[in-house]
């Protein structure tokens, strides 16, 4: 059944059958076409192979049966629209053949331009256009790029041949190439594919366009590709659209080109249209970076017709989609063509002015604007700038492609990146240009600096996306990646060298400058005014931005936002970033350091009176710490769980303890009492995994008036800040109960302990008592727990640890890199939430626990607390707050607000 359904499926839509409302079906790139098409905008005509066809033929390793009838059928339409026949010996139809998946991927998947020319129709060609130079120069493109994308042969074969006959022919660029060496160099590149494949290239044009779509179709599936998703969180089953498109050239000539163009600044957000233009040119030199570019202005004086046509194009895409337009066009002889448009993807900062400049101009309503920014790159505007103030040496100034502040060993390939930021060491990418191989090399490093290319380059485009800092077109570099060095001015910098870009200016230093906090942290921190203080109109512009849509998040959002903080300097750095409150304070972080041995004391005390004492020694210090924090957090929730450690992160290492008696036996230099009294002990309560031993509630049961101890301290601590005018309100939280029985016992040592330190103190107050969530029985169990416990936190990493049977510290390194490469996961789930395990167990607590007590506060405590996709999930879930570490609380405020207007109860699935 499922195969007849298949085989009658419309898998081929004209450009003119589809809207921008079916990227699903026809991918980005189709669906916009289609849309610009029904605008009545000048785009080529064409075609889109459905991204069913692509899913079908990767799962089958073949196309449906109906797949290339459908596709005759619209080549037929195609050409009785237009008059020509794909690959005719007079007057040839040439088609490109382009992906264009749901979501943008830039630079990661293939595309196959002039396809149908071969040794015949080049003539024809030649003699349509009355330009010998073109035709030939469109055909040694085609099997350059058919040989890379098709055939799979090293680019370097390609290029170096290129190269050798630029050298001959003394041209520094290939556009100065005459006809006879490029009809020379299609004799070559023939060559190369012969000797590469042992088959001469297609001549059959039908046969080149089968196979460059197939090679579409298995781009998705490159490593890059795979790679490219898993860093952007792109699921791996979309598949991609083909598009096939009748060729309009810009490499006919000084009065054609190709440009890539948006409607505003995606590198800052400046209003005002921004692009690159090259003469004679085809699109993918563009985005190569292999040439230099023109400026739209330059563009303008070139060609004022099409520079005014482009501009109207621009404003109307922009009107029409209501944000920044990214575009890609061609101009054939005078004649404009719009080949792609899209919602253009951009910096962080550029994000938030955006936004709030299309709500001043009445395009966007506020709550549209909130969901246009994310949390992601509010957390990017609050990494450290350069030091202003700093002395440094300038080398060159080139591009600001995309803002930060980045610093590295300067490395020259794509290999090296990855593997020495794998040991721990910052480096800077530097390349002539980039291309889709080194995006692993990208990912790797802090920054990427290139010596070609414009703010539409590989390298701009595909570090915007990432948030990764970018400088290129520095023309004043001389990058030799054999002898790995650079040469500017004079100077000369090896592999392993530090250097300094700036992808705000385009600056880039020797040596390593220093950073200072952003506007953004300090605005977080200080406020409005302080952030303003001395900076300039465009960092102005852009802290007053994310000030406005801040503010209307939290106007927007039903989530409270608290902060996971251990001692008052955290809890007062989160109270200036906007928490609400103290979501967890983890006490054993208390006893580190010089306070552990009192811990150790207490838990190998072998008789009562030593507990006793060891406990006397602890209360004070723990109730002065408690009183700091609590004075801190005044007014505001603080939720401090009771002690919650592996036992053995209390004890002396077992082994280490074991080597050191066995040596003192061995020496005959007599073995310490005390340290045969501590083995015994030690071995005596190792544990084969303490992760899921004594820690928690068990800890509490186990070792007879620790709890007591510390909600001693807590309630004593309270009492005071109250008897001193303070508004202490703090909550008690037991971790790692998995059976209510172990709640009802510690609550009834909790409640008593509460009510003779009120009595003794004279003031009442109101404590709350409640658990964690982080056992999946305890989850399951929520409505028998929730009789006992006023307050649910979930513990997110416990509670994915105990769900998936992982060992968080284990997995991560041994198991996790293979699970993402498996598809097994597409994001981690220590990293954002398991929605369909994780998340069910939560939703079923939340039901539960309700069903029992409907007043229970709920909240999250884990660190997905400030992961942005697991805010989402938080507030559809129906907790009440989430609480994050101090840095995220900003970014979970922010992705509150957007929850709250954005439909996400389905979407994001593990």
């Amino acid at each position: 059944m499922t195969t007849a359904i298949r085989e009658r499926a419309q898998l081929v839509y004209d450009f003119a059958d589809g809207d921008r409302s079916q990227t699903d079906l026809l991918g980005g790139k189709g669906a916009n076409l289609a849309e610009m098409t029904r605008l009545g905008l000048p785009v080529p005509p064409g075609f889109t192979i459905t991204t069913e066809a692509c899913r079908h033929y990767l799962d089958r390793g073949e196309e449906p049966q109906s797949l290339r009838v459908q596709v005759t059928m619209a080549l037929r339409r195609l050409e009785d629209g237009l008059g020509r026949r794909l690959g005719d010996i007079q007057d040839p139809l040439l088609v490109s053949v382009r992906s264009g998946a749901k979501v943008s991927m830039p630079g990661m998947m293939e595309t196959v331009l002039n396809v149908g020319l071969n040794d015949y129709s080049v003539k024809g060609l030649a003699e349509a256009a009355k330009d010998e130079r073109f035709a030939w120069d469109s055909y040694r493109r085609l099997i350059q790029m058919f040989g890379r994308t098709v055939l799979d042969i090293p680019s370097e074969r390609f290029e170096d041949r290129l190269d050798a006959v630029k050298t001959r022919e003394g041209a520094t660029t290939d556009v100065e190439l005459s006809p006879a060496a490029l009809q020379g160099l299609v004799e070559d590149f023939k060559d190369i594919v012969s000797d590469a494949t042992g088959r001469d290239f297609p001549q059959d044009p039908r046969e080149q366009l089968d196979m460059a779509m197939r090679a579409v179709f298995d781009s998705w599936n490159t490593d890059r590709a795979r790679i490219y998703r898993r860093r952007e969180r792109i699921p791996h089953d979309l598949g991609t659209a083909v598009n096939i498109c009748a060729m309009v050239f810009g490499n006919m000539g000084e009065d054609s080109g190709t440009g890539v163009c948006f409607t505003r600044d995606p590198a800052t957000g400046k209003q005002g249209v921004y692009g690159d233009y090259l003469v004679n040119a085809q699109g993918e030199d563009v985005v190569a970076g292999i040439r230099n570019t023109l400026s739209l202005e330059d563009f303008a004086r070139l060609d004022p017709a099409s520079h005014a046509e482009l501009t109207r194009i621009m404003r109307r895409l922009e009107t029409h989609y209501r944000d920044l337009c990214d575009i890609e066009f061609t101009v054939e002889r005078g004649k404009l063509w719009m080949l792609q448009t899209r919602v253009g993807k951009r910096t962080a900062g550029a994000a938030f002015r955006i936004a709030t400049q299309l709500v001043d101009e009445q395009v966007i309503t506020r709550d549209e604007a909130l969901t246009r920014v994310t949390g992601h790159q509010l957390a990017q505007l609050m990494f450290p700038q350069f030091d202003a103030d700093a002395p440094r040496t300038l080398l060159t100034k080139a591009m600001a492609a995309s803002p930060g502040a980045a610093v590295g060993e300067v490395v020259f390939d794509s290999a090296t990146a990855v593997a020495r930021a794998a040991e721990g060491r910052r480096v800077l990418l530097v390349r002539r240009e980039t291309n889709p191989d080194d995006l692993e090399g990208m990912i790797a490093a802090t920054g990427v600096l290139t010596s070609r290319g414009g703010k539409t380059s590989h390298a701009a485009v595909v570090a915007r996306g990432m948030g990764r800092t970018c400088v290129c077109g520095a023309e004043e570099i001389d990058v030799d990646a054999e002898a790995k060095v650079l040469r500017v001015n004079g100077t000369t910098i090896a592999e392993g060298e530090l250097l300094s870009i700036d992808g705000s200016t385009g600056e880039v230093f020797a040596g390593e400058l220093p950073v200072v906090p952003s506007p953004v942290v300090t605005y977080l921190e200080r406020g409005l005014d302080a952030a303003l203080e001395g900076v300039d109109e465009e960092a102005a512009d852009l802290v007053r931005a994310v000030d406005r849509l801040l503010r209307h998040a939290d106007r927007t959002r039903r989530l409270a936002v608290r902060a996971n903080a251990d001692n008052a300097e955290d809890a007062t750095r989160a109270r200036s970033l906007g928490a609400q409150g103290i979501g967890l304070c983890r006490t054993e972080h208390m006893f580190l350091g010089d306070r552990r041995v009192l811990i150790e004391r207490l838990i190998l005390a072998e008789d009562p009176p030593a507990r006793d004492a060891a406990l006397a020694e602890l209360l004070p210090l723990q109730r002065a710490d408690f009183v700091e924090l609590l004075t801190a957090m005044d007014g505001l929730p603080t939720t401090i769980r009771l002690l919650d450690p592996p036992l053995h992160e209390f004890l002396p290492d077992r082994t280490e303890l074991a080597v050191k008696v066995a040596v003192a036996k061995a020496t005959g230099d007599g073995v310490s009492a005390d340290d045969e009294r501590l083995l015994a002990a030690v071995e005596r309560l190792h544990e084969a995994n303490p992760m899921l031993g004594r820690r928690g509630v068990r800890l509490g049961l186990l070792v007879p008036g620790l709890y007591g101890m510390q909600v001693r301290a807590i309630t004593e601590a309270a009492a005071e800040r109250a008897l001193a005018g303070g508004d202490p309100r703090v909550e008690i939280m037991v971790p790692l109960v998995g059976s209510v029985m172990e709640l009802h016992l510690i609550r009834d040592e909790i409640d008593g302990i509460v009510a003779d330190v009120q009595a003794a103190a004279g003031v009442d107050l109101d404590i709350p008592i409640g658990t964690m969530i982080e056992l999946p029985r305890a989850a399951l169990t929520a409505r028998r727990i929730a009789e006992s416990a006023e307050f649910f936190s979930f513990g997110t990493n416990d509670l994915t640890q105990t769900t998936w049977g992982f060992s968080r510290d284990d997995v991560e390194a041994a198991i996790f890199a293979a699970y993402l490469e498996k598809g097994v996961f597409t994001v981690s789930p220590f990293e954002s939430l398991d929605r369909d395990g994780v998340g069910a167990l939560i939703r079923t607590a939340v039901e539960k626990g309700r069903e029992t007590r409907p007043g229970i506060k709920l909240g999250v405590c884990g660190e997905h607390g400030g992961d942005p996709d697991s805010v989402h999930f938080f507030h559809y879930a129906g907790v009440d707050y989430v609480s994050c570490s101090p840095f995220r609380v900003p970014v979970a405020r922010l992705e509150a607000g957007r929850a709250a207007l954005v439909d996400d109860t389905v979407g994001g699935e593990l």
